[in-house]
């Protein structure tokens, strides 16, 4: 099976994956704070339940002390066993009723800072150029949205808490053990070095293959959401079974790469359980010498232990917290990897107001070459189209047509020359004002997956519903709109799949009536209807074209007959222009594509 490039927003380098966590890598998660502040109040009313609940797990291995002290004493007063019995419940219970001050505001704070995050990602994705989604799969996209975001909410709501719980149970458990046995205390922290050199080695790999996972199943996911957009497609080839072992293989790439993580996860956390349980065993040895000799009490000997295993559960908790920060980097960099993308697009720093537009187009000595590609697809492109002027672009297949109505709404800018609307660069206009005088009706009508209504209200969004029945009717669309049970609130589903081709030019055309433009742009938009649909979509373009700039790509002959202007493009460039009338009798390219694609039609 033919496969193509696989295109990611970063790549892992060999050097890369070397390193441990840098100030530069911590530096992507210090970029979340931003998003954080507006919940931090919900962050210090959790940090108050971090610290009771902290404090509190510290005291209990002190009152089960005593209360061990207490049981084994003969002449001990069973009233003391019930008060410390009773003291004990009590800590339980308010570390309880703190562990969920903690635990609820955090997670609060980790969905709002998830939410805005996904908002703000989401907002700068829709301000980025044309050549971004050229460049990149919706899948892989997506899954930045998703995915990603979801690892680093773990790390905000959770890890974060974590992170400040254990380190104040590590601290106070360390001095606590000191205080009860200096001696039990050196024995304990002659491992700490064994798990934090594992957790520093195992957690840079785990780093790298964690991202790694994250690259792999987005992949599978642009797999996915490629079949599935084009569904219609895959079943009309029998493309089915080819499609399922493409995602087959890419699952079970992120799969293979699981299992390496599994395997250090499965490494990992045995050994350290061994040195924790093992260190464990050397204390109650030692310890159970010292109750013997009478250097301490059972009461000392439990106290400590529990000490013991309130620090190596801290440890523990750590080495998962540092897996957990690896994967984080990891979706964090992906994720202002697209924060960080710019567009080439750019704002002018003092734009021009232009409060009316006539809707004057011109293209000024225009040169245009895509940026992965070395030739150039326009070359000195010069014409200009009056208000209200309708102007068609003719030419062979690959000429620059579609090109050319590209760089009218500032989707790319030109490598040089310029082109002006009403005699402004477009460079030196607020995109916002090039782009609300201008429409489009493509060949392949693009529709949201909601209501007719909703998709109406696109070209304006507070229009009323007599605003969207009259650009309907003007459309000649009405008529089909009422005849379905839900009229203008007929779901369309995914592209506008419910409808017919002609029914869906029939939406976009009354969606650009709606936004009432100056400027135009028809794409070939009769070229895929029948003989009934075309006749009915071409009166409602006449309509929408009334007094309006228009330009046109087209191959049918009708609308190239009755254009005010025809541009001969080939090679990249204008190399004639008339009328159509004219332009036949010039013969040439125009009278060449004339006698093989309209030999057929009456002039």
């Amino acid at each position: 099976m033919i496969r193509g490039p696989r295109r990611r927003f970063g790549s892992i380098d060999s050097a890369e994956e070397r390193q441990p966590i840098d100030r530069a890598a911590l530096g992507q998660l210090k970029r979340l704070y931003p998003f954080v502040r507006p919940y931090r109040r919900y962050f210090v009313i959790a940090l108050f339940g971090v610290v009771f609940a902290s404090a509190l797990g510290l005291v209990y291995p002190q009152v089960l002390g005593d209360l061990v002290d207490t049981a084994l004493q003969p002449e001990s007063d069973p009233s003391s066993l019930n008060l410390i019995s009773l003291g004990l419940l009590a800590v339980f219970a308010l570390q309880a009723g703190f562990n969920v001050i903690r635990i609820y505001y955090l997670n609060v704070m980790g969905e709002g800072v998830v939410a805005d995050l996904r908002k703000a990602t989401y907002a700068h994705l829709m301000t980025l150029p044309v050549k971004f989604f050229d460049n990149r799969k919706t899948g892989e996209i997506t899954s930045r949205l998703t995915s990603d975001v979801a690892v680093l909410q773990s790390t905000v709501s959770t890890s974060l808490a974590q992170t400040l719980a254990q380190a104040m149970t590590f601290i106070g458990g360390v001095t606590l053990m000191f205080v009860a046995s200096p001696r039990l205390s050196l024995i304990v922290l002659s491992f700490l070095p064994v798990t934090i050199v594992a957790a520093a080695i195992f957690g840079r790999k785990l780093r790298r293959v964690s991202t790694l996972f994250q690259d792999r199943v987005a992949d599978a996911n642009s797999y996915a959401e490629e079949a599935i957009a084009a569904n219609r497609v895959v079943k009309w080839f029998t493309y089915e079974r080819a499609e399922v072992e493409r995602y087959g293989e890419a699952v079970d790439e992120s799969y293979r790469v699981a299992r390496r993580r599994a395997r250090l996860q499965a490494l990992f956390s045995p050994m350290v359980t061994f040195v924790g349980f093992g260190t464990l065993a050397i204390v109650f040895w030692v310890g159970g010498r010292q109750v013997l000799a009478g250097e301490m009490t059972a009461g000392d000997l439990v106290t400590f232990l529990l000490y013991t295993i309130t620090v190596a559960g801290a440890i523990g908790t750590f080495t998962g917290l540092y897996s957990q920060l690896q994967s984080s980097l990891g979706a964090s960099k992906r994720i202002f990897e697209l924060l960080d993308e710019e567009s080439d697009v750019l704002e002018p720093l003092q734009p021009v107001e232009i409060p009316a537009v006539q809707g004057r187009v011109a293209f000024v000595d225009v040169a245009f070459s895509y940026s992965d590609r070395d030739t150039a697809v326009l070359t000195d492109v010069s014409f200009d189209i009056e208000p209200g002027e309708t102007v068609a672009l003719v030419g062979p297949s690959g000429a620059g047509k579609s090109t050319v109505v590209q760089l009218v709404p500032r989707f790319y800018d030109p490598d040089a020359g310029s082109v002006r609307l009403d005699d402004i660069d477009l460079r030196d206009l607020r995109l916002m004002d090039v782009r609300r005088h201008m429409a489009a009706v493509p060949q392949e009508t693009q529709l949201f997956s909601g209501t007719i209504a909703e998709n109406l209200r696109v070209g304006k969004p507070d229009a009323t519903d007599d605003e969207l029945v009259d650009a309907a009717i003007a459309a000649n669309a009405d008529a089909f709109i009422i005849s379905f049970p839900d009229r203008y609130d007929t779901v369309v589903g995914e592209r506008g799949v419910k409808l017919s081709g002609g029914q869906r030019q029939r939406v976009a055309i009354a969606r650009a009536l709606l936004k009432d433009p100056r400027v135009l742009i028809l794409d070939e938009a009769t070229s895929s209807l029948d003989s009934e649909s075309e006749a009915l979509v071409q009166e409602a373009l006449d309509r929408l074209m009334e007094g309006r700039t228009t330009l046109v790509i087209a191959h049918r002959l009708s609308t190239v007959r009755d254009a005010s202007r025809i541009l001969v493009i080939d090679g990249g460039r204008v190399v004639q222009e008339g009328t159509h009338d004219r332009l036949l009798a010039m013969g040439g390219l125009y009278a060449d594509l004339y006698a093989r694609q309209f030999e057929d039609e009456p002039v």
